[in-house]
């Protein structure tokens, strides 16, 4: 099974996935150390504080690492860029707007990176770009629901989707 976890930064996707992972005892793959491991940032655009990655060649990669495992949750707010094709679940997570705040400002964001962020997480850009990619999406909300909450959650779904 392939599971992605997407969402805005600082929703909980690392966390989620890394717990789900060790769960149901299966890979997880952070797509940060990808990015890092095969040299994919392209540049650094210093208005939005972030590196520019070459996502055609994440692409590629992912879908090796992919076929490589075939039981696969890769933790990204780039993952919902894969093809349906590729992943049997996506997963995005969501928290309010408040709590979100809180988290990215006690990770030193700058204003405008957290703004940015909270109208990334406003305006649902992850839950569209999944959407508009056709995958099968599980929402789950991280604003107070402990991990193991959602674990017990996303079985559920996993489950009834199966029927």
């Amino acid at each position: 099974m392939i599971i992605i976890i997407t969402g805005t930064p600082g929703t909980g996707k690392t966390t989620l996935a890394k717990a789900l992972a060790k769960e149901i005892k299966i890979k997880y793959l952070d797509v940060n150390k990808v990015i890092e491991e095969y040299k994919l940032r392209e540049s650094y655009d210093k208005k939005r504080q972030t590196y520019v990655v070459d996502e055609k060649k994440l692409n590629k990669i992912l879908i090796q690492k992919i076929k490589e495992y075939k039981d696969l949750i890769i933790d990204s707010h780039l993952s919902h860029e894969l093809s349906k094709k590729h992943v049997d679940i996506c997963i995005v997570t969501k928290t309010d707007i408040k709590t979100l705040k809180k988290r990215l400002e006690k990770r030193k964001y700058t204003k405008g990176k957290v703004k940015e962020n909270l109208d990334a997480e406003i305006f649902e850009v992850c839950h569209t770009e999944a959407q508009d990619k056709g995958h099968n999406i599980i929402i789950v909300d991280t604003t107070k629901n402990k991990t193991q909450e959602c674990i017990k959650y996303i079985k559920n779904e996993i489950n009834e989707n199966k029927r």
